[in-house]
C-alpha cells in the first residue's frame, strides 16, 4: 500500500508541478512582476520605510533572489514539483483511509476537496497577495492559515465520510469557526500596486490552484487504481 501511495504521489507532483508551472507562467507571473515594478519604485526612492515595514518585505538589497526568465521559472517548478509531491502524498493517504476504489474521475473530486481546504477556503479570509500588498504579520497569517486548513479539512471529511448526522454537524461547525474567528488583518489594506492589479491576481492565482488540484487529484487516482489493479 505504501509504495501505491507514493508511486502515485510522485509522479502526480511531478506532472501536476509541471502543469502549474506553465499555467502560472501564463496567468500570475507577468501579474508578480507587474506589481514587482511598483514595489520596486517605491523602495528606490528616499522615504519607502514604513510603506516597506507596513507590506511586511525585506527589501534587502543583498539578498538573494532568482533572476527573471529561465532560472526564476525553474526554482518555481522546482517548488511546485516538491508541493505537488507532498500534496499528492496526503491524497494518497486519503484514498487509502478512506477504503474505497479510487479513479481518476473520483481523484477528481479528492482534488475539489482539496483545493477547498487549502485554497479556496483560506482565501476567504487570506486572499492571495501580490508583492507590496499591506499585511498582517507572518507569523500571524501562518498560524491562522494552518488552524483553518486543518479545521476545514476535517470538516469536509466528516461531511462527506461520517455516518452519523451529528459528527456531519460538526463538520459544518469546523468550517465556519475559523471565519468567525476572523483571519488577521492590517491596519490599512491595499497595497503599492493598483487595486485593479491586486483582483486579478487573486482570480488568477485561485484558478491556477484549482487546475493544479484537479490534475493532482485525477492524476494520483488514476495511477493509485492502475496500481491496485496490477497488485490484484
Amino acid at each position: 500500500m505504501f509504495q501505491r501511495i507514493a508511486i502515485s504521489a510522485l509522479i502526480a507532483g511531478i506532472l501536476g508541478g509541471l502543469f502549474v508551472t506553465a499555467l502560472q507562467g501564463i496567468a500570475v507571473t507577468p501579474l508578480i512582476l507587474e506589481a514587482e515594478t511598483y514595489e520596486g519604485a517605491i523602495t528606490t526612492g528616499h522615504d519607502h520605510d514604513a510603506a516597506t515595514a507596513e507590506a511586511g518585505h525585506d527589501h534587502d538589497a543583498e539578498a538573494w533572489a532568482p533572476a527573471d526568465g529561465l532560472e526564476r521559472t525553474a526554482w518555481t517548478g522546482a517548488a511546485n514539483i516538491v508541493t505537488g509531491v507532498g500534496f499528492a502524498l496526503l491524497l494518497g493517504a486519503g484514498f487509502a483511509l478512506s477504503g474505497r476504489r479510487v479513479d481518476w474521475r473520483r481523484g477528481l473530486l479528492w482534488g475539489a476537496a482539496g483545493f477547498a481546504a487549502f485554497a479556496a477556503l483560506p482565501a476567504l479570509g487570506l486572499p492571495p497577495e501580490v508583492p507590496g500588498s499591506y499585511a498582517a504579520p507572518l507569523a500571524d497569517r501562518q498560524l491562522w492559515w494552518l488552524a483553518t486548513v486543518a479545521a476545514s479539512a476535517g470538516g469536509l471529511a466528516l461531511l462527506i465520510f461520517a455516518p452519523r448526522l451529528a459528527w456531519k454537524g460538526v463538520g459544518v461547525l469546523l468550517l465556519v469557526v475559523p471565519h468567525l474567528v476572523g483571519a488577521p488583518q492590517p491596519e490599512a489594506h491595499g497595497g503599492l500596486a493598483p487595486a485593479e492589479l491586486g483582483h486579478a491576481f487573486i482570480v488568477a492565482s485561485l484558478a491556477t490552484s484549482a487546475a493544479f488540484w484537479l490534475a493532482l487529484g485525477a492524476i494520483a487516482g488514476l495511477v493509485f487504481d492502475r496500481l491496485g489493479r496490477r497488485e490484484a
